[in-house]
């Protein structure tokens, strides 16, 4: 570690709790403790407390209170959605469609419908990540019955055309899903401007508490529960509500959404500048995704020639957290399904690493690592027998 210098560039993965957040949870941690579903006053206090969240989660995205329903977080609002809409169209169609770069929350829900005969269709992405709307258009079927594309990519922060694509949904009455877990709290989200039935979020993105998180259901939805249990939001997802969690989800989003479009266009300027900075100083380097249709904070590039985790591990040694655009499972190096799906060659695919920015990032953080970055880089490739 360099001095003891910490500098963290994976706020796409997780974000830390902001303190005003962690402030206004404590309370239903330990004196506002009643279960919301209790009748008695302690109990109605915090059922007051979640009504209020839910108004505020409402109002941020322009839904009415009704539609949303708090969950533990993404991955449940993407199965909630997914398995909830085809358990409630028995009988109606059995044809999902998504996409090839979606969240594993997405896919590996989708790979348990194809199990239980729900057709699925996975649709391609250009070189820069994008879903055309004209292929959802054509994959539709008189059984299709969910569309699920996501807002924005985790991994190379494309942002998809979710409002071309749920205007085509809609003219054929089919609902639309998208996981915006990496959207909601970065840029401004607004259901009716994206047009979709259904929208997945989760509070850990944007300086909230992990474990929370919520789905939007347009009213006339049809869903399922996908557990079951008591009568908790409306009969749609049983069980004891996480009242400090969801407390703590509407205040981080609250925050969020002061000066949202400015910091947006402040960490857009930091994204485009760390880029700028890398292509100029380092050869044979590429950056996946879409070069504008991005998010905000997202950085992902490929150093040709060196496996990514050699950089990450030495990255972290100088005390700068990024992310591979690789997974290591079981000993084995698995190129990323969102690099394959845009067409990089193995090799590409293994060497790039992400890195995403936050709340707190500075230029003088990234000043940091356009100058510890070249060097790795170049003393990896000396020692690469991809070069000769």
């Amino acid at each position: 570690m360099s001095g003891g210098r910490r500098i963290y560039l994976d706020h796409a993965a997780t974000t830390p709790v902001l303190p005003e957040v962690a402030d206004v949870m404590r309370p239903y941690l330990t004196d506002i403790f009643g279960n919301p579903s209790s009748f008695h006053s302690f109990g109605q206090e915090a059922k007051r407390a979640m009504d209020s969240a839910r108004d505020t989660v409402a109002g941020i995205l322009g839904a009415d209170p009704s539609e949303i329903y708090f969950t533990s977080g993404g991955t449940e609002s993407d199965n909630l959605a997914l398995i909830g809409v085809s358990d409630a169209m028995v009988g109606k169609g059995s044809h999902v469609i998504t996409c090839a770069i979606e969240h594993h929350a997405v896919l590996e829900t989708c790979a348990y419908l194809e199990t239980r005969g729900v057709e699925v269709t996975y649709l391609p992405v250009d070189e820069h990540g994008l879903v055309d709307p004209s292929d959802v258009e054509n994959a539709m079927t008189d059984r299709t019955i969910l569309v699920s594309i996501m807002h924005a990519n985790n991994e190379i922060g494309t942002i998809e055309p979710i409002a071309e694509i749920s205007k085509i949904t809609r003219g054929r009455g089919i609902a639309c899903h998208t996981d915006a877990v990496q959207t909601v709290g970065a840029i401004p989200v607004n259901v009716d401007e994206l047009g979709v039935y259904l929208l997945s979020l989760t509070a850990h993105k944007f300086y909230g508490p992990k474990g929370t998180g919520a789905l939007y259901v347009r009213r006339g939805t049809r869903i399922s529960p996908t557990i079951h249990g008591g009568a908790q939001e409306r009969n749609r997802r049983p069980g004891t509500e996480n009242v400090a969690g969801i407390v703590g989800l509407a205040k981080a989003l609250e925050i969020s959404q002061e000066g949202i479009e400015e910091r947006a266009r402040g960490q857009a300027e930091l994204r485009d500048y760390l880029i700028r900075e890398l292509t100029d100083r380092i050869p044979d380097i590429r950056l996946n995704g879409h070069p504008t249709k991005r998010l905000p904070n997202n950085v992902n590039v490929a150093f040709e020639y060196v496996e990514a985790e050699s950089i990450l591990l030495m990255l972290d040694m100088l005390g700068i957290a990024v992310s591979s655009g690789s997974a290591c499972s079981s000993g084995a190096l698995e190129p990323s399904h969102v690099l394959q799906a845009i067409g990089l060659p193995l090799h590409i695919a293994q060497s790039s690493i992400r890195m995403s920015l936050g709340r707190s990032t500075t230029k003088a953080d990234l000043d940091f690592v356009i100058e510890q970055l070249p060097p790795i880089v170049e003393r990896l490739r000396s020692m690469s027998p991809l070069i000769r």
